[in-house]
């Protein structure tokens, strides 16, 4: 064996697996539940106006933290058995508390039936066939023209995250472009750069955003919507950064594929391209396939901008999607489709998503570890709030926004919901920003900028989690590979903060 084939092995056993990563955390959440006592915060409703109606959460109430305490007066500790057996989260629970978590619009359980619903969807779209010779055909006609894919992806999932929060949408898009991206000689990583981390970029620079700016301005009881024009330019700046980024690393890999992280993963796409006959006749009924993948697509985002469809709703669209596509194939006897074969492409595409929805169940099973997220429950999260938010208090103004901004991204690893770590922090941070003076507008920026960078690179973010495992990316080669633009963004992040301060942008 050759020194190079050494040192690549070594590389490749030296990055743990996903689950493995997510066990070291839990461990560690375990260990500090015997360092970190409980504690809980009162709670109230509080109303806002956006778009014109009047709307309302309920939030903590800043300055009510109480520590939980014994008879004696002592704070009380409440670290999670080994094992439980009495309905409570135990350290070797945390498996199957965290995959039944949440319900059918959300958490572990909704997450995971979206995850493997889109999964059995494309499962039997991939089996026509259509979808990639019809990306053969299209890549052969661009020619030297493939690069300007690249920009326009990455705009229209920004604007897609800027708009109406897209996220978990992009699952279904990176198991369409993955292939793609493989095919014009790139990679996986490049769709999920141009689909998913474009989507985050919109999220976190918004100026519209109803599922963060919007409710975290109310929440400050700051004109919702207000301050746009500074977020326009930070998300165009943004927004160029990740275009360039795209295409100077797509043209890097193109020169020499196998220095790509995920080269070895990508040989499932290079076999599912390799036996695409590029000599397929594109009938009526592969239009038609293609006219449906469109329309279905179409009404998907319909779906979200003008009905609030979410989980559930979305879901259901794709397997509506993949049904109807089914049955055009059958009918047209196309790739040799049964009715049986459908159900096989149905549980073989979903059987290739479990293990990205395993990690997302997996991953909540680490906040259940730390008491869940209810404010009014003694858990030893509220604590690590209330701790937080103490820490930024007595710093000048521009190290107070930087310490909130960390604060939001370190805190969003715990509470992946924009809208639920709003209801949460905002409280909090408002009154403090107004102490440290540096104005509430900025506490909301902070948060934002917080809650949409964090989303990129930790395994507790389902949306990530899923975008990977359709694009067959390893979690450890992914933060490998995105670390370094990752640290760029957060450092844009408060050089954006610094200004907006200089500026007391209001």
């Amino acid at each position: 064996m050759s020194n190079a084939q050494v040192k690549g092995k070594s590389r490749y056993i030296s990055m743990p697996d996903t689950l493995v990563i997510l066990f070291g955390i839990v461990f560690l959440v375990y260990i500090l539940s015997f360092f970190i006592p409980s504690g809980k915060f009162d709670t109230e409703k509080v109303s806002y106006i956006a778009d014109g109606v009047t709307k309302s959460r309920t939030v903590v109430v800043a300055n009510s933290y109480q520590a939980q305490k014994d008879s004696a007066g002592n704070v009380v500790y409440n670290p999670p058995s080994i094992f439980a057996s009495d309905g409570k989260s135990g350290f070797l629970n945390f498996v199957y508390d965290g995959i039944t978590s949440g319900s059918r619009d959300g958490g572990a359980v909704g997450v995971m039936a979206f995850i493997l619903i889109i999964g059995g969807a494309f499962g039997i779209i991939m089996r026509t066939g259509v979808i990639e010779a019809g990306m053969v055909k299209l890549i052969a006609k661009m020619k030297n023209r493939q690069i300007l894919i690249l920009p326009v992806m990455v705009l229209l999932f920004s604007i897609g995250g800027a708009v109406f929060g897209m996220g978990e949408e992009a699952i279904a898009f990176a198991l369409i472009l993955s292939p793609m991206m493989v095919a014009m000689g790139y990679d996986a990583l490049t769709a999920v750069l141009v689909t998913y981390l474009a989507t985050q970029v919109g999220f976190a620079t918004s100026w519209m955003n109803p599922f963060s700016v919007a409710i975290a301005q109310g929440i400050a009881n700051i004109p919702v919507l207000s301050g746009s024009l500074f977020r326009i330019i930070m998300w165009a700046v943004f927004t160029s950064a990740l275009i360039i980024y795209s295409i100077l690393y797509a043209k890097w890999v193109q020169k020499n594929p196998k220095k790509s992280l995920s080269y070895n993963t990508d040989k499932y796409f290079r076999e599912q391209l390799a036996e695409i006959d590029v000599k397929q006749h594109f009938g009526f009924a592969s239009w038609l396939i293609l006219a449906v993948l469109t329309a279905g697509m179409v009404w998907v985002v319909y779906g979200v901008v003008e009905k609030a469809y979410y989980i559930p709703e979305i879901a259901t669209q794709f397997f509506t999607m993949g049904l109807i596509i089914g049955i055009i194939s059958v009918v047209a006897k196309i790739n040799n489709m049964t009715v049986n074969e459908i159900a096989k492409s149905f549980k073989s595409g979903a059987a290739d998503l479990l293990a990205p929805a395993l990690i997302v169940g997996m991953a909540h099973g680490i906040i259940l570890m730390m008491g869940g997220t209810n404010p009014t429950d003694y858990t030893m999260l509220n604590t690590v709030l209330h701790s937080s938010a103490n820490l930024v208090s007595g710093l000048n103004e521009y190290v107070s926004a930087v310490a909130m901004f960390i604060f939001q991204s370190v805190f969003n690893i715990f509470v992946t919901s924009g809208s639920g770590q709003a209801a949460l922090t905002m409280p909090l941070m408002a009154p403090l920003s107004d102490l440290v003076g540096v104005g509430r507008q900025i506490a909301v920026l902070a948060f934002q900028l917080g809650d949409g960078w964090t989303h990129c690179i930790m395994p507790t973010s389902a949306a990530l989690m899923g975008t990977l495992g359709v694009a067959r990316i390893e979690y450890s080669a992914w933060v490998k590979f995105i670390i370094k633009f990752y640290a760029f963004l957060m450092l844009l992040s408060i050089v954006f903060l610094i200004i907006a301060v200089m500026v007391n942008y209001q």
